[in-house]
């Protein structure tokens, strides 16, 4: 290309307007809720309760709550008052897929209310406050687990052969958070056909998103197999994977507890032994994902190419879940390796979120995660 110099005449422009810091808080910021309430939530049913520990997740709920409450108010004001920012992350490659991130942050606060809360509000108020933020999760993660790969199908130009990664998940697990969250409402439902209702809804949205997440990983497995790792930016949504694997075992392990007050005891004691045996299966393989998703994080990190973003929150929630489910087969097993995984596990998760968390303070501080989300 060859430059020619020409006299060009000056025009003065106005300068652009500001678009204001909500513009760029999007679905993505909510991970942060998912981030910090599973910190509490897994810390609630572990194995092993030191002294102090409760009352730290109790304080780790509270901050979640309030992180939720935040970004409710403004991701109304946001789509009040840039529309046009919230069309384009609709049709982002990347971010139109975190649209699974707001429900699962209602539900996951609501959970802790149940588990947590009730310390600090009082179990009325807990199970009042779950009984909003589960029905409101629940038919959101419902629409998104529809819309998102609806749009998916019916866009045009379809993706690129290696456009699969682990953000694909996103819309698609949130039912199966309602699933292992909406036990928790089910001694506070009626008994009879209510309860059973309950019950048997969790179950579906159990497996609609437990076939769903096993179809998307699969591809993302093809992925990585033919084209090798994601860029680096991408990495830490490989562990979105341990998502549904680890909240799989979590749901499956919870109804076969909640059983009991619905079906038959000879009903229930077979849903223990089921729930026990797909849990192990499905645990094994969330540990060789894990194990390859550290390897790969490693080798990017030691290559200096993994820069600080909000995708790092993709570290927590997924961990977390993998610690609700070693605590459920801990539960059901007796086997001491899955109550040493467990803790080992929140270890792990403890020093992601003390990594992500200071981080995702200081760039909204020098304004550094409030600018636009770079083209993938």
């Amino acid at each position: 290309m060859t430059l020619t110099a020409t006299h060009v005449p000056v025009v003065r422009r106005s300068a652009p307007a500001r678009t204001g810091a909500l513009a760029n808080v999007g679905l993505n910021w909510f991970a942060i809720v998912m981030g910090t309430g599973i910190v509490a939530n897994a810390a609630a049913t572990l194995p092993i309760q030191l002294p102090g520990l409760r009352a730290a997740a109790t304080m780790m709920w509270m901050l979640a709550a309030l992180l939720l409450a935040a970004l409710g108010v403004a991701w109304a004001v946001r789509g009040v008052r840039h529309r046009g920012h919230v069309r384009a992350e609709r049709d982002h490659p990347v971010l139109a897929h975190f649209s699974g991130a707001p429900p699962m942050a209602l539900l996951t606060v609501g959970a802790g209310a149940m588990l947590l809360g009730k310390d600090v509000i009082g179990e009325t108020a807990a199970v009042t406050l779950d009984w909003i933020l589960w029905p409101l999760g629940t038919a959101l993660g419902l629409a998104t687990a529809f819309a998102v790969p609806y749009r998916m199908i019916t866009r045009t130009p379809a993706g690129a052969p290696d456009a699969a990664f682990g953000g694909w998940l996103m819309p698609v697990v949130p039912p199966m958070v309602s699933a292992a969250t909406g036990v928790l409402l089910l001694p506070h439902t009626p008994p009879g056909q209510a309860r059973l209702t309950l019950l048997a809804c969790c179950g579906a949205m159990f497996g609609l998103s437990l076939i769903a997440a096993l179809i998307t990983t699969t591809m993302i497995w093809s992925r990585l197999m033919h084209f090798g790792a994601p860029a680096a930016g991408l990495v830490p949504t490989l562990w979105i994977v341990l998502g549904p694997l680890g909240q799989s075992v979590t749901a499956a392990g919870a109804m076969a507890d909640a059983a009991p007050m619905v079906v038959p005891a000879h009903e229930a004691s077979g849903l223990v032994v089921a729930s026990t045996v797909f849990g192990i299966a499905t645990w094994g393989f969330a540990m060789l994902w894990l194990t390859l998703a550290l390897a790969v994080t490693v080798r990017t990190v030691r290559a200096g190419a993994l820069g600080f973003s909000l995708t790092w929150w993709g570290f927590t929630f997924p961990l977390g879940t993998c610690v609700t489910g070693s605590t459920a087969l801990f539960h059901h097993t007796g086997a001491d390796v899955f109550a040493v995984a467990a803790v080992a596990l929140y270890a792990l998760l403890i020093a992601a979120w003390l990594t992500v968390a200071p981080r995702t303070a200081l760039g909204v501080r020098d304004r550094s995660l409030l600018r636009p989300a770079a083209p993938v």
